[in-house]
């Protein structure tokens, strides 16, 4: 299917298209080319970190693909966002469908790449503050560090930036810690 640029798109076309896409307020966005080994090695250790730590706690761990659709209106049929953050976490069961989830993740983290780390910084970080994502991940596998925002008065704030050699404390689960070094493949 051809995609015009000027034309706003809502999930139901998204449905109709091959490959993987995202959409940001209607604008549809390429997922190509796959992901570096350094990114995915990120996207694995996280995971089974946080797939560790939430084991018992009621929130649910996925991994891109996987659909979060955002919508002003509550009709995420016509929604105008649908995004695949590399990892999601929702605490709120009833979010979930057999499509992926309905509104914003608890924590949402994305591993940087060059082909997407502009929009990963501004489009999504926009979405992501616009739709109450209480906690928001920045990975970058280049500079093995990890950016931690939180959800605040409306606006995301800036926790800190988590180096090697350091301990990530997340901003709303204040004894979930990762030890930085152990996200980034090590070259040596």
């Amino acid at each position: 299917m051809k995609r015009e640029p000027s034309k706003p798109y809502s999930y139901q076309d998204y449905l109709q298209w091959e490959g993987r896409w995202e959409l940001i307020d209607g604008v549809a966005y390429n997922m190509s080319p796959s992901p570096t080994w350094e990114h995915q090695f990120a996207i694995v250790e996280l995971s089974f970190t946080l797939r560790s730590y939430f084991q018992n706690k009621n929130c649910y761990v996925a991994i891109a693909p996987f659909d979060v659709r955002f919508s002003n209106n509550d009709d995420y049929e016509q929604a105008p966002h649908v995004v695949q953050p590399d990892i999601s976490v929702i605490c709120h069961k009833h979010q979930l469908t057999k499509n992926g989830c309905l509104g914003a993740p608890t924590l949402v983290i994305e591993v940087l790449s060059p082909s997407t780390a502009l929009k990963d910084r501004n489009e999504k970080f926009k979405l992501y503050e616009k739709f109450g994502v209480q906690e928001y991940w920045i990975v970058d596998p280049i500079y093995q560090t990890i950016e931690v925002f939180g959800f605040e008065d409306g606006f995301f704030k800036k926790r800190e930036v988590f180096g090697k050699g350091q301990q990530l404390v997340s901003f709303i689960f204040p004894d979930l810690t990762v030890e930085v070094s152990s996200i980034f493949f090590q070259n040596e």
